[in-house]
């Protein structure tokens, strides 16, 4: 009997899983650290390697003060795919033996500031990107209910909600640079200008 071959045809992804678990939340576009917020405040550093075709990515997250290190491989996706707001996540917890064996390429990365930060008694993370993207500042909240989603506004340091945008999606923005951002941005505001009017 030989191997089979797995294709999607033949692989099924269960409708729910006991290991993955639902996230909530919105990601809003910032023009910086909101007040009360410097660089040099208490953070985390996150590299994500997002890999190539899949759900998949390999989060590195080193805390500076301690410069000790999380690493996790997480399956990420949205089951709706125009709602971003609601996506299915999967994490497995891996030591340095287990990152040395996959062996998973430094493309496709993200490398960013965490910073948390409280406004009207939610917690807020608070991403400042590096490298490719350097300039890109966004920010994303956690909800329990649906009902708390779909009601939350828009907070006053944001400048634009782009939760179901999928331009600001991990797995997309570690194909672009901020300059490809900024562009978007630019086609997005014309496009709603031109509706508009």
């Amino acid at each position: 009997m030989g191997v089979a071959k797995l294709t999607d045809q033949n692989t099924v992804v269960p409708a729910e899983s006991k290991y993955a678990r639902l996230e909530r939340e919105r990601r809003y576009l910032l023009q910086d650290l909101p007040v009360g917020l410097a660089r040099p405040d208490p953070h985390l550093q996150i590299t994500d390697n997002y890999i190539t075709g899949t759900r998949l990515r390999l989060r590195k997250v080193r805390e500076p003060r301690t410069n000790k290190w999380t690493v996790k491989l997480t399956q990420k996706f949205a089951p709706n795919p125009r709602d971003f707001s609601r996506t299915l996540i999967t994490n497995i917890y891996l030591n340095a033996l287990e990152v040395e064996t996959l062996g998973i390429s430094d493309a496709n990365e993200i490398r960013k500031n965490r910073y948390y930060f409280e406004f009207e008694g939610r917690k807020w993370s608070v991403d400042m990107f590096l490298g490719d993207l350097f300039g890109l500042v966004m920010a994303e909240v956690s909800f329990e209910t649906d009902e708390e989603l779909d009601s939350f506004p828009m907070p006053p340091f944001a400048i634009a909600d782009v939760t179901n945008i999928e331009l600001f999606t991990g797995g997309r923005l570690c194909e672009l640079t901020f300059e490809d951002v900024r562009e978007e941005i630019i086609k997005m505001k014309t496009a709603r200008s031109s509706s508009a009017g």
